[in-house]
């Protein structure tokens, strides 16, 4: 067993360590080192879409509306009020007496400035579809807005209450996107003190943040974010003290770390989807353009294999392009390809390749996921080169067409509705590598209509084609195994959004 030689040694490594290092007590100096593997290429929440950028963006910044993760229930932030005029105007009514972190005034100004600009074209958004059914945000005094909308969008209170934080108007236009990703400033509950790209970034508990937040003033005076690629690297600094909290440890390991003295491991399913994109939709003289070797990686794939021998924790088989929690992923009618390597070649072969082909496949997380995918589709005669690489890297060279498929994951910005999911990926934007029109039709209509049986027919629809047509090999739902100090009060939620603002020391 691979994995039970890699926890030995880094037992035996730490042990080492331990020798020579001081002990590092992060609760004594009263700073929560958090690591993981992968960090955002810009700090900015509308500027980035890894879930590390999503974590800093609500210790960092606030939004508009607050989404309780134990009830779902809507409640106000930096908002106090809100009401619908009309199914495509919001009017809302703000905070007052909050400060942003370096002392400029909360107020429409803005919101106003915040969502009309991230709006334009040239804003330079990476997720377009959290932004896109916002036509434009019309001040009324220095305490209330009104949002109108491009068409009705029956989520927009979710989106409010998640990917969308308010900027300072006057401190963005005076450093421009690139200086404020250099020195951010919301009105959160941690300010970011430093960001060193490759490293990480600092953070220090805002001694000013407004009493009535429903987050509550947090109690950890100072934060620190650090990248660590290497799994193993992790665990060790855990295992030293350097790091106080550590997750997606992988299933063997953190099964072995329960019980070690001085250490908590938590796990539980989460919104994230791993899938399989087909990015070669117009390619020719690509494989993929053919259904039936589409269905033959379905088939090739032993979806329920990974979910309980690799990901585990909770973790299930997927077929549908978003999370079954989600409004409107609950009336799903998708085809469940089963795990069939015989079908798979048979599929093959009615598509003239029975002597199978070459393609790589392209990932930025879990290699040893990858990897055993790599080897179902060789078990069936496809010949897979994985190309490994950073998260911004692989969204490039997919956006500029030059990928075969893809190993990637998305977890919605915690919101929970299809829209967050499906029609990102196939509702017409950029990375809509299929552009079927029906399909973008269904979510359209699913994503505008204010009638919640109409939105959930149409978005049947949508998923049922995406499933028949084979566009993707939705895989598994992950589940997140954390590992952290004993010392630390922390719980975790199925949005996979580590609340450190509630974390505190025992």
């Amino acid at each position: 067993m691979r994995s039970n030689l890699t926890l030995r040694h880094i037992v035996a490594g730490t042990a080492l360590c331990s020798l020579s290092l001081p002990a590092l007590a992060n609760k004594a100096d009263d700073t929560l080192v958090y690591a993981s593997d992968s960090e955002p290429e810009n700090i900015s929440p509308y500027h980035n879409n890894l879930r590390e950028g999503v974590i800093i963006s609500h210790l960092a910044w606030d939004t508009l509306i607050y989404r309780n993760p134990e009830t779902n229930a809507y409640e106000p932030m930096l908002a106090t009020e809100w009401h619908w005029v009309d199914d495509t105007t919001l009017e809302m009514t703000l905070r007052q007496g909050v400060t942003f972190q370096n002392g400029e005034p909360f107020n429409a100004d803005d919101v106003v400035f915040t969502f009309n600009y991230v709006v334009l074209p040239d804003s330079k958004v990476v997720t377009r579809q959290n932004t896109d059914w916002i036509k434009s945000v019309e001040k009324i005094d220095d305490t209330h807005v009104r949002f109108h909308l491009n068409g009705p969008f029956p989520a927009a209170l979710e989106y409010l209450s998640g990917p969308l934080p308010v900027f300072p108007d006057q401190y963005f236009q005076k450093v421009g996107l690139e200086g404020f990703s250099k020195q951010p400033i919301g009105t959160g509950p941690y300010r970011i003190t430093e960001v060193t790209p490759g490293e990480g970034v600092k953070m220090t508990r805002n001694d000013d943040y407004f009493a009535d937040s429903p987050i509550g003033k947090p109690h950890i005076g100072k934060l620190e974010f650090k990248v660590i690629p290497d799994q193993d690297s992790r665990v060790a600094q855990l295992m030293t003290g350097q790091v106080d909290w550590i997750w997606r440890v992988p299933a063997d390991q953190a099964e072995q770390m329960q019980g070690m003295p001085n250490l908590t491991v938590d796990s539980g399913e989460t919104m994230r989807v791993g899938y399989i994109s087909f990015d070669a939709a117009k390619r020719e003289n690509s494989p993929l353009s053919h259904l039936e070797v589409r269905q033959a990686i379905n088939h090739a794939i032993n979806r329920q294999g990974m979910a309980d021998n690799l990901v585990r924790g909770g973790s299930r088989p997927l077929y549908a392009p978003c999370f079954p929690a989600q409004f409107g992923c609950e009336t799903q009618d998708v085809v469940e390809y089963d795990y069939d390597p015989d079908k798979a070649r048979q599929l093959l072969a009615d598509a003239g390749y029975g002597d199978g082909f070459e393609l790589n496949l392209y990932a930025y997380r879990e290699r040893d996921y990858a990897e055993a995918m790599i080897g179902d589709l060789r078990n069936v005669g496809i010949r897979v080169n994985l190309r490994f690489m950073t998260s911004p890297a692989l969204l490039e060279q997919q956006r500029g067409g030059n990928t075969d498929m893809s190993f990637k994951t998305w977890g919605s910005y915690s919101v929970n509705d299809v829209s967050a999911f499906t029609s990102v990926y196939f509702g017409g934007g950029a990375d809509d590598h299929w552009q079927d029109e029906q399909v973008q039709q269904w979510l359209h209509t699913g994503d505008t209509s204010v009638d919640p049986d109409v939105r959930k027919e149409n978005y049947r629809k949508a998923l049922q084609r995406i499933s028949e047509q084979a566009y993707w090999a939705p895989l598994f739902s992950y589940s997140t195994y954390y590992a952290y100090t004993s010392d630390l009060n922390f719980t975790p939620y199925p949005d996979e959004l580590p609340r450190f603002a509630e974390a505190s020391w025992k």
